[in-house]
């Protein structure tokens, strides 16, 4: 159920050989991603388990389960801020009831991402999914599962 962005993203990684191109690749995305504002970088927005500085700044539109899902995110790490731009092309556009059904780490394996982030980095990772799954399932009215 990925979005066209994140095939694209998964094409791409196919295509690409060795993972320090993919890596590359990764780093390139995190640099095409708006930066998020200074001011919005608080507690409220940071995510808590991951080893890098991560903030999360979710966009609902609409009520329920077919509210439209988005959000910004920044890091101070430039592989992270690249790993916050495949969530974002992953979740982005979708209902909140679709991003809940959202199998993030079967498609983020696609990637092959699961075989080369450190444990620290899986972590983040898996820190990040569960807080985008808690703001959708939020939006939509029903516990994060």
């Amino acid at each position: 159920m990925a979005s066209p962005a994140f095939e694209e993203i998964a094409e791409t990684f196919a295509f690409l050989d060795d993972w320090e191109d993919r890596y590359r690749h990764v780093i390139e995305l995190g640099k095409a991603m708006p930066p998020l504002e200074a001011a919005l970088k608080v507690p409220a927005t940071k995510v808590e388990g991951c080893a890098s500085q991560v903030w999360f700044l979710p966009r609902i539109e609409g009520r329920g389960e077919a509210a439209r899902f988005d959000f910004q995110g920044d890091s101070d790490a430039m592989i992270v801020r690249g790993l916050i731009a495949i969530l974002h092309a992953l979740y982005s556009g979708l209902t909140v009831g679709e991003a809940l059904k959202v199998d993030a780490a079967a498609e983020l394996a696609r990637l092959g991402l699961d075989e080369h982030l450190s444990s620290q980095r899986s972590n983040g990772l898996r820190a990040m999914i569960g807080r985008l799954r808690r703001f959708a399932a939020e939006a939509a009215g029903v516990p994060a599962g």
